[in-house]
């Protein structure tokens, strides 16, 4: 495989893969009732505006790509999902040159910086949610800047590579097992370092993924608050402050379990995988299409 997704708009591929009728339906159904709790918490989170819009992104991870087309070019007039997460980088750089360049793709695993430049060029990457170090992000401006001029220079491809959105991570938690950025003058330090020097990546917020126990304890009580997503928050409103910005930041933040918590708290994104495309393989087990 090349360095880059350079291929047209849509790739042989997807004329190529099949899709299950009963497989497309039960992914549908599942994924019709996750926009259904998505839409009763927004409505129910009216502190944060009630009209307010949340970005669901349907996590692929370990899923062949005919899952992925199933949902995205569901047929028969239905919307389409268009934003996927995928946690390995290797995988997502396969199932982005054989599905559709309609797919806005977030990178959501742990970013390593052996990973910046392959992902970087990869066309209709969207969004990377686990940024946690200047380094990492000067690595991705550096070859996202190098793809776009390759990919003007060969206009007739068709092909387009904007900026890349990126969130921040947060160890909101402080746990060592957790990546990100320690809340503070860090956090804020990083956000500065892509809003001034990485013209190429465009800041969209901040993400977290928190305490098990705690999204545990909010997913049992919807009265409570996670403190987690509070910090993220706080987070938030501390960067916008110290880099006067005027755009809003958005969080990222709540998953399968506590999603709806994480609307309540103000999230812009949620990521959300088992529960709709059901219980993952393991990784030796998974397969890229079926």
């Amino acid at each position: 495989m090349g360095d880059g997704n350079t291929a047209s708009s849509t790739p042989a591929a997807v004329t190529e893969m099949k899709v299950d009728p009963a497989r497309a339906a039960a992914l549908a159904a599942n994924l019709g009732a996750v926009k259904e709790r998505l839409a009763n918490a927004v409505s129910s989170a009216a502190y944060f505006g009630s009209g307010r819009s949340v970005r669901l992104v349907a996590v692929s991870k370990l899923k062949p790509a005919n899952d992925i087309l199933a949902l995205h070019q569901p047929g028969d007039g239905q919307e389409g999902q268009v934003h996927f997460g995928e946690n390995y980088a290797q995988e997502l750089r396969d199932k982005a040159a054989l599905l559709p360049r309609s797919i806005k793709w977030h990178f959501i695993g742990g970013l390593q910086s052996g990973h910046c430049k392959n992902l970087a060029r990869i066309s209709n990457l969207w969004c990377i949610s686990s940024v946690d170090s200047a380094k990492k992000a000067k690595l991705l401006e550096t070859a996202r800047a190098a793809f776009q001029k390759e990919v003007a220079s060969a206009s007739e491809s068709g092909e387009e590579a904007g900026p890349i959105h990126i969130h921040v991570q947060v160890n909101t938690s402080g746990e060592e097992s957790k990546s990100g950025c320690n809340p503070g003058d860090e956090t804020v330090a990083l956000c500065r370092t892509i809003v001034e020097e990485c013209p190429n990546l465009k800041l969209l917020g901040l993400m977290t993924i928190g305490a098990i126990a705690r999204s545990k304890a909010v997913a049992s009580d919807d009265s409570a608050e996670n403190p987690d997503f509070v910090a993220l928050r706080e987070q938030r409103d501390l960067v916008t402050k110290a880099l006067g910005l005027t755009e809003p930041l958005e969080l990222s933040m709540g998953m399968s379990d506590d999603f709806a918590s994480a609307v309540a708290s103000g999230s812009g994104e949620v990521r959300i995988g088992s529960t709709i495309f059901g219980l993952r393989p393991a990784k030796a087990d998974a397969k890229l299409t079926v």
